[in-house]
């Protein structure tokens, strides 16, 4: 799915700047998703900012990607991207920057949000600045 978004966006890995991840706090959704993103965006996956504003506003199911996509567009119009609230221990296999606690000053022009679902429904939305 993040192949595709960002083929159909006309991007590449290497423009985009914050990914708001999926992120369900659970260790193997949490390791299967690094892994992917470090697939689709090979060494650019450890200079972009990731963070899951699930921590945050929790899992709310069906509304969680609407929640996310705003986060994107706060980036970018901000330049901050949102932390990864209440990181308390890291997992060495999701060693990515994943914006720990605090929210970080930073130029966003493209931003991403990854939403997976059970059964294989994934959607991931590319946001970009105008």
């Amino acid at each position: 799915a993040m192949r595709a978004c960002l083929a159909d966006a006309g991007l590449n890995a290497e423009d985009v700047d914050y990914l708001n991840a999926h992120g369900t706090g659970t260790k193997s959704n949490d390791q299967t998703e690094t892994a992917a993103i470090k697939r689709v965006f090979g060494n650019h996956a450890y200079s972009m900012s990731i963070s899951s504003t699930k921590s945050t506003h929790a899992h709310c199911l069906g509304a969680a990607s609407a929640l996310e996509m705003i986060a994107c567009v706060m980036a970018i119009q901000e330049d901050v991207v949102p932390p990864t609230a209440n990181y308390r221990e890291p997992d060495p296999a999701c060693d990515l920057d994943i914006t720990p606690n605090v929210p970080r000053e930073r130029k966003v022009r493209v931003a991403m949000s990854n939403a997976f679902a059970m059964g294989g429904t994934n959607a991931v939305l590319a946001f970009r600045q105008v």
